[in-house]
C-alpha cells in the first residue's frame, strides 16, 4: 500500500481485542488520552487501546512534507492502514484531535464503528472564530498556584477551571509531560495550514454511537460552536458539563468516565449484534 507520507508515529498500546484508536489534541502527547481512557477501560476486556503520537508531538516527528493538518491527517491515514488494516475500529479525539477524528469518519463511515468527540473543536476551527466564554476559575486554590513554578503555574492556570492537587497532578502527568516534548517549529509551520480542506461534514451523516462532550467553562472551544455538529452525527448524545473547562476529562472525572462507559455499550450492542 503506497504510503500518504513520510511520517511515522510512535504509540503505545493496551489490552487485546476490537481497537480503540484515541487522538490527543494540539501540544501535547498520547498521555492525554490514556490518562483519561485507561480509567475507563479498566475491567473491561475485548479492546485494544492505540494511542499515538501527531507529528511534531510526543515522540513522532514531523517531517518536511507535513505542512498542514490535511498531511497530519494523512499521517493518521497511514497509520491506521499499518496498525489497524481494514478491521473495524472505535474512534475517540480530544480537541483537535476531536477535529482530526471527525475527518477520519468522513473518509471511513463504514470501518467506524462509534465516535466520541471530548471538548472538540467546533465548527469554527480559528480561535478567533469561536463561541467562548471568558475563562472563569470557578474552584481556586490560591496556596496550591503559589507553591508552582512560574512557567508551571501559568500553564496550568491558563484554562484551569478547578485548581486542586488532584487536576494539578493529572496535568502534570497528562499534559505538561507532552507539552515539553513538542516541536514548535514543526507545530509553526503545520498552523499556517491548520483548517482541513474539506469540512468534515461534508457528505452522508454518520449514524452510528457518538458521543460530544463539551465544558460549560471551556475558554479554548467553547461548546456552543459544537452544537452546529448535531446534525451530521444523529446517534450522538450531546452533554455540556458545569464545572469543567478544556481539562473536563480529569474535572470532572466521573461524568467522564460514566458518559464514555454508556458510549462503550452503545457501540457493543449494535456493532456485536450486527456480527
Amino acid at each position: 500500500m503506497t504510503r500518504r507520507t513520510s511520517a511515522q508515529l510512535h504509540s503505545v498500546e493496551h489490552g487485546e481485542g476490537v481497537p480503540v484508536l484515541a487522538l490527543h489534541g494540539w501540544t501535547p502527547d498520547h498521555r492525554l488520552m490514556s490518562g483519561c481512557l485507561e480509567p475507563v477501560f479498566a475491567g473491561r476486556r475485548g479492546y485494544r487501546r492505540i494511542y499515538p503520537d501527531l507529528p511534531g508531538m510526543g515522540k513522532s516527528s514531523a517531517p518536511a512534507d507535513i505542512v498542514s493538518s490535511d498531511d497530519v491527517l494523512a499521517a493518521v491515514q497511514d497509520f491506521v492502514d499499518e496498525t489497524i488494516g481494514d478491521t473495524p475500529f472505535l474512534l475517540v479525539g480530544e480537541s483537535y484531535g476531536g477535529y482530526l477524528a471527525r475527518g477520519l469518519v468522513r473518509s471511513r463511515p463504514e470501518q467506524v464503528l462509534g465516535l466520541a468527540l471530548i471538548c472538540p473543536i467546533g465548527t469554527a476551527v480559528e480561535h478567533a472564530d469561536r463561541t467562548r466564554p471568558e475563562h472563569q476559575v470557578l474552584r481556586a486554590d490560591p496556596d496550591l498556584i503559589s507553591t508552582l513554578d512560574r512557567r508551571l503555574a501559568e500553564e496550568f492556570t491558563e484554562i484551569a477551571v478547578v485548581q486542586s492537587a488532584e487536576t494539578l497532578r493529572r496535568f502534570q502527568d497528562e499534559i505538561m509531560s507532552g507539552l515539553d516534548l513538542a516541536d514548535r517549529t514543526a507545530m509553526a509551520r503545520i498552523r499556517q495550514r491548520w483548517e482541513l480542506r474539506t469540512v468534515p461534514e461534508t457528505g452522508p451523516a454518520y449514524d452510528r454511537p457518538s458521543l460530544i462532550l463539551t465544558g460549560r467553562q471551556d475558554s479554548s472551544v467553547g461548546y456552543v460552536d459544537q452544537l452546529a455538529l448535531l446534525p451530521h452525527y444523529p446517534r450522538a448524545s450531546f452533554a455540556v458539563l458545569d464545572v469543567a473547562g478544556h481539562n473536563l476529562q480529569f474535572e470532572q472525572p466521573e461524568l467522564f468516565d460514566a458518559l464514555v462507559r454508556e458510549w462503550l455499550d452503545r457501540v457493543a450492542a449494535e456493532s456485536w449484534s450486527a456480527c
